[in-house]
This record gives C-alpha cells, structure tokens and sequence, in this order.
C-alpha cells in the first residue's frame, strides 16, 4: 500500500493594514460628503425639483483664478491711469452746459438769466435729436452740436450723452460737465452752482442698489463676467461731472460695449441703458469718487413710468424754496419691500442741499419761473 502523505494546511494571507485604512478614510469622506453637503448645494441632496439646479455663475472660475482678456487688461490699463494722471490746470475754468433736448428749449430766457455777467466761466452746447432747435437767446445761437436719433431707453441715450462730452472736452478750459434736459431749470444763483460743483473733485452720479425688478432683475447673465450682479446699479442719467470723470466715460468700450448688447427695453428685463450704464461703471471702478446722487431734483413721488411734471400752476415760492431746502436724497428700492433709502448729501464732508436744479417743468411755466427766478435763488 502507498503511504499516505500528510496532508497540507495553507496558510491563510494576512490583508495589509494600510489597504483597511484608506477604505475607511474614504468611506468616512463620501458618507462626510453626503450628510454635510455645501451649503450651495445642500437643497439637492434632500429634493429632486428645480432648486437642486445650480446656477450658472456656480460653475464658473472665481474672478481670482480667470484669466482676463486682452480687452479686460487694456481698459484696466487706461482707467486707472485716467484717476491717477495729473488733469490739466485751467486760469479760467468753466461749467459745461450740455443740453440734451428732441428740439428747441423751452427755456432759453431762464437760462439767460441765469448766466448774465457770468461770461467766460460756462460753455453751452445743444444736442437736438429730432428737430433743429429755434433759439430765442443769443447765448445758445451756434451752440448746436451734431446730433443724432436717440431713442429712450436705449443705448443711443447714452451715446448722445458721450457726444455732448466729446464736443466739451475740445475747449480744455471746461472742468464741470452738466448734463441738463430740455424741461430743467436753475434752483440757484450761478455764483452758487458753480462754486458748488468746482469747489470738489466728486462727480454728482445718482447710484444705488435696487434688487427689485427694475433693478437687479434688469441685469443680463450674458454680462458676465465682466460685469457681475452684484456690481449692478441703477440712477438717474442726469450727471455733472469732473473732467477726469468725462475722460473715463469716453474711453470706457468694455463696460459699454456689454450695455450696448444685452440692455435693451422691451427684451424681457426691460433694461433702460441710461438709468445703469454710468452707475455700474462707476460702482465699479471709482465708487469712491461718486456722490450716489444727482444734482438735479425729479419728483418720482407719482409711483409712475415718468416722474411728476410742474405746470404753469404748480410753480410758486413756495415749490422752489422747498426743492432748494432739501439736504437729504431718497431712494426706494423696486422689490415688494419697497425699502426706503434716505441719506444726507454730504458735500466734502459737510451736509449741504442736494440739487441744483430741478425737472421735469412744462413749458407754459416759463413766465412764473422768470417773475420768481431773483427771489427764489437769492442766496
């Protein structure tokens, strides 16, 4: 018989530690990551409806981390040295008057009386969209730039707006630039407006943030990133600017080229080009340089698409010194909170009274204006 041989007992094979160790650590990660999702994300996890889509902006690269554009670098390049560059010094700086108007202005004696004697320290200019304008002043005779079509609400508002500043920017003794509408009229004597606004390096640019709908629900994703929705601002379009603050605006193509393409009335958000353009760029690249509000009064108490419009009746003394006495600016938000902002015009540090001049005035009140113009801006 053949001898059996002993049976063999395999050894059983010891799995490494460290192989254990990594599955638990990675087990511990996942589940980690499931209980405790970012914050961002975290409806996701516990609902399979539309809130679990993340937007769009959450995939994309931090502003930190994107490389910028050649675009994006060159206008970085101009702005900043636009606020840092030395402006030319004028022996007789003077206030622009730059009148933006469909046609003749109702108020050329108004304004004649404003500006009697005060040769050499204002310029004057016209831009007629519609109709050559019929001048009924000598002061405004051949003032009269060229002019194109604008359109309310779209780009060639504003394009009508950096046209009156081109013209002006040639005479280099200009140091002030207001832009004034057909329907404004002075609150004030000229003595005052003009040391009000040369007496500061601030540009008067209404600005502020409005999340509602005629707000940041204006904004347009295609935007970004150049301009982010949290840099989105809304104002009125009636400026006076320093010249510095003029330059920008004209070699500003970036910013501007981004509200020529996606902010359009009409067209779902019914952006109003001239109500976000100037506040945006100036939130974005000088918010320090900017009073957040405008020089000029307009009353938007009517709740209305148009502000409140003063007929012959409405003017009296006791309008006009009220508008006058105002020192603090308003500003209500367009949401369902209707918050109402109200802070002091502070004029280089001091509270001061915010306008200096006024709209939206029919033309019938022409004649009241003028018997009340001495008494109401006497200072």
């Amino acid at each position: 018989m053949t001898a059996m041989m002993p049976q063999r007992h395999r050894a059983v094979a010891k799995k490494p530690m460290w192989i254990i160790v990594l599955l638990s650590m990675v087990s511990v990660v996942l589940i980690g990551a499931y209980v405790f999702p970012p914050r961002s994300y975290s409806k996701c996890y516990l609902f399979s409806s539309s809130v679990c889509t993340p937007s769009f902006k959450d995939w994309l690269p931090s502003m930190g981390r994107r490389e910028r554009t050649d675009e994006e670098i060159i206008s970085s390049v101009v702005i900043r040295d636009i606020l840092s560059m030395p402006m030319p010094v004028s022996k007789s700086p003077k206030i622009a008057l730059m009148f933006l108007t469909p046609g003749s202005l109702p108020f050329e004696k108004l304004w004649e009386k404003f500006l009697q004697g005060q040769e050499g320290r204002y310029s004057i200019y016209v831009h007629a969209s519609r109709e050559k304008p019929v001048h009924t002043s000598s002061l405004f005779a051949g003032r009269d730039i060229h002019s194109d079509a604008v359109v309310w609400g779209l780009i060639s508002m504003v394009d009508a707006e950096k046209r009156l500043l081109a013209n002006a920017l040639e005479d280099v003794d200009n140091q002030f630039f207001v832009l004034l509408s057909d329907s404004c009229v002075p609150l004030h004597s000229f003595d005052y407006v003009y040391n009000y606004l040369m007496g500061t390096n601030a540009s008067f640019i209404d600005c502020f943030k409005d999340p509602g709908p005629h707000g940041t629900g204006r904004y347009s994703m295609e935007m970004f990133p150049e301009i982010d929705e949290r840099d989105f601002r809304k104002g009125a379009q009636w400026f006076a600017v320093t010249r510095r603050h003029a330059l920008m605006i004209l070699v500003d193509n970036l910013y501007y080229k981004k509200f020529k393409l996606y902010c359009k009335p009409a067209e779902g958000r019914n952006c109003i080009a001239d109500e976000h353009y100037l506040p945006t760029l100036f939130n974005m690249v000088d918010p320090g340089g900017i009073s957040n509000w405008s020089v000029t009064h307009v009353d938007w108490s009517e709740g209305k698409w148009h502000p409140r419009s003063y007929s012959a009746a409405d003017v009296t003394y006791d309008l006009l010194k009220n508008i006058t006495a105002i020192d603090e600016n308003i500003h209500v938000t367009s949401d369902d909170n209707k918050l109402v902002m109200q802070k002091p015009c502070l004029w280089n540090g001091l509270k001061r009274p915010c306008y200096l001049f006024a709209r939206k005035f029919n033309p019938e009140a022409l004649d009241n204006l003028l018997k009340l113009f001495t008494s109401y801006t006497s200072v």
